[in-house]
C-alpha cells in the first residue's frame, strides 16, 4: 500500500492535543437524575476528555446484575438522548449496543466494544454500587489495569478488590 507523503515546513511542530481520551458512564440509569449526569459531564470537561459515553444497560443485564428491574431500554435511552440534545455538546455520545444485542452483555463484552471503537485512555465512570458489583467479578484485576475507575460517591463500604487497587480510582469530587 503507497504512503502519501505529507510536506510540512521546516521546523513544523503539530499541535499538542488538549483532549484526550474517554469517559465511559456506565449504568441503567433508571434513577439517574440530570444533576448526576451534568455532575460526571462536569467531571469530563474538567479533565479534558475527547468523549463523553454513556452506556445504558438492557433489561436483561441489569435483572442478571442486580435482581431488579428498569423500564425499556428505549425510554432510558431516549431520555438519554434527549438530555444530550439538551447539552448540545459534540463530545457526549449515547452507546446502544448494549440494546441492540437485546440481551444479558457482561460487563466484559461492554468494555471491550468501547475499548475498541472511543480513544484511550479510558475512564468508567460508576456509581459506588456498580463499581462493588464490578469488583465482585473474576475479570476485573485483568480490567483494572486497562482503565481507571472514577465513583460518582463515596462508597459506604467497599470490596476487597476495590480496596487492593485503590490507586487505580479515584473520586469525583464535584
Amino acid at each position: 500500500m503507497p504512503k502519501n507523503p505529507q510536506v510540512v515546513p521546516f521546523g513544523y511542530e503539530p499541535p499538542k492535543q488538549e483532549r484526550r481520551g474517554t469517559l465511559i458512564f456506565y449504568d441503567d440509569f433508571e434513577h439517574t437524575t440530570n444533576e448526576e449526569l451534568e455532575s460526571a459531564l462536569q467531571y469530563g470537561e474538567n479533565h479534558f476528555f475527547t468523549k463523553f459515553v454513556l452506556y445504558p444497560l438492557h433489561e436483561e443485564t441489569v435483572k442478571r446484575l442486580s435482581k431488579k428491574t428498569v423500564s425499556a431500554f428505549y425510554k432510558r435511552e431516549d431520555r438519554l438522548h434527549e438530555w444530550k440534545r439538551e447539552q448540545g455538546l459534540s463530545m457526549v455520545v449515547v452507546e446502544g449496543w448494549d440494546g441492540k444485542r437485546k440481551k444479558y452483555t457482561p460487563i466484559e463484552a461492554a468494555l471491550r466494544h468501547i475499548i475498541e471503537k472511543y480513544p484511550a485512555p479510558h475512564f468508567l465512570y460508576l456509581t459506588p454500587e456498580t463499581a462493588n458489583l464490578f469488583a465482585s467479578f473474576a475479570s476485573f484485576e485483568e480490567w483494572i489495569v486497562k482503565i481507571r475507575l472514577i465513583l460518582s460517591a463515596e462508597p459506604e463500604r467497599l470490596h476487597p478488590k476495590l480496596t487492593k487497587f485503590q490507586h487505580r480510582w479515584g473520586l469525583d469530587t464535584k
